[in-house]
């Protein structure tokens, strides 16, 4: 199903889902070279994994300074993913304005659970209501080594 972008503006700054807006090599980057999460991550990879979520992307006039993505299947649950913004741009409430946008979303608004994982912004993420998972037994992964 298309759905149709939304956009969140706050001063000079702009969030919008609008695929045809992201900066695809400059989000690449900073996963690639800077993120502890993805460090590594080829561009195909990559760009597969936005086509199948529904991503944000944080501007300043028209430069990308932020990025966050949600996996969904639009009725039950929501995964947030590579969520950050350029270290420039840091220290102005970028990111708490990007989750809230994230977990605003009027097509998210049915979610049952929300899940993430992060090393060093639960502060940010308690703010929002997130929690250590309360039964750790219940939850498993599979890691697949190459």
């Amino acid at each position: 199903m298309k759905r149709r972008p939304s956009e969140y503006v706050r001063g000079e700054f702009k969030i919008t889902t609008d695929p045809e807006k992201f900066d695809l090599a400059w989000i690449h980057d900073f996963l690639t070279n800077t993120s502890y999460w993805s460090k590594g991550i080829t561009f195909a990879v990559f760009q597969k994994s936005v086509e199948n979520s529904l991503c944000f992307g944080v501007y300043y006039h028209n430069t990308q300074v932020g990025f966050g993505r949600v996996l969904t299947d639009f009725a039950t649950f929501g995964y947030l993913a590579d969520v950050f913004i350029d270290e420039k741009y840091r220290g102005r409430g970028l990111g708490k304005w990007l989750v809230e946008c994230m977990l605003g979303e009027p097509d998210l608004g049915e979610l049952k659970r929300w899940m993430l994982q992060t090393m060093d912004a639960h502060g940010l993420y308690e703010h929002y209501g997130f929690v250590p998972v309360s039964h750790p037994e219940n939850v498993l992964e599979k890691v697949m080594k190459k």
